[in-house]
């Protein structure tokens, strides 16, 4: 009985011992190598990619291939529906002078949300962004961008296959012809990923999914790296 006491004193003058030991803190994620930062090679040109989470897909495939022939930089983020393209692009652009913008908005635009903002199932709730602000908002950044003096390049939006999480198959195509009458009035080049895309989709992407495997990311790379390239050269 005494030795019992004794162990709830020591308890009590001692709260740290009574209680339950910690578990083990998490490790953090590794850093997404699409967010690397690049420093650049003077005299090389300067290219800036803008996209969702496909252009994080090809962006380190994009850079590995551009290497000693261009300084290739992204935001660090997930540049996502044009909405938010309206709001972060002054931040995106930056102070720095670019010879080439590769940019793309869609994916994220058709994807259903419900009244309280949160994700939900695309038979249900409604798209991020209507028709008609997908069109306000691309003008809007078309016409930003062409301030900077880049040449400006617009990626269309690869296809959304059947069974993909919130989306509906064929809705890209609806917006990609509102992107291409919008880059038409603008003078802006169109890289069509949709098209590149779409006869090699068994082997370049997920099963009910808009991401692409490895292989297809490497492939878009080098579509988009053909589309930098004779922008640069027509410049």
């Amino acid at each position: 009985m005494r030795s019992f006491l004794l162990l709830i004193a020591v308890l009590v003058s001692h709260p740290a011992l009574a209680q339950e030991p910690k578990a083990p803190a998490k490790k953090k994620a590794a850093p997404n190598p699409a967010y690397e930062a690049t420093n650049d090679v003077a005299g090389l040109p300067r290219v800036l990619i803008i996209g969702d989470s496909i252009s994080i897909g090809y962006q380190v495939p994009l850079r590995e291939a551009w290497g000693g022939k261009a300084n290739v930089h992204r935001p660090a983020t997930n540049c996502g529906p044009t909405t938010r393209g309206v709001d972060q692009i002054e931040q995106w652009l930056g102070d720095g002078k670019w010879d080439v913008i590769h940019f793309n908005f869609g994916l994220h635009d058709v994807r259903h949300f419900d009244d309280a903002a949160q994700p939900t199932d695309a038979d249900k709730g409604h798209r991020q962004v209507s028709n008609d602000d997908y069109e306000k908002n691309l003008d809007k950044l078309a016409s930003r961008m062409k301030k900077t003096g880049a040449k400006l390049i617009f990626a269309m939006t690869t296809p959304v296959p059947d069974g993909s999480p919130g989306r509906i198959k064929g809705d890209e195509i609806t917006y990609n012809e509102i992107a291409r009458r919008v880059m038409q009035r603008h003078g802006v080049v169109i890289d069509d990923l949709y098209s590149f895309a779409l006869p090699r989709l068994a082997e370049i992407q997920l099963p009910q999914n808009v991401h692409f495997k490895p292989e297809g990311s490497k492939a878009l790379a080098d579509q988009v790296a053909k589309s930098i390239l004779k922008a640069l050269e027509n410049k």
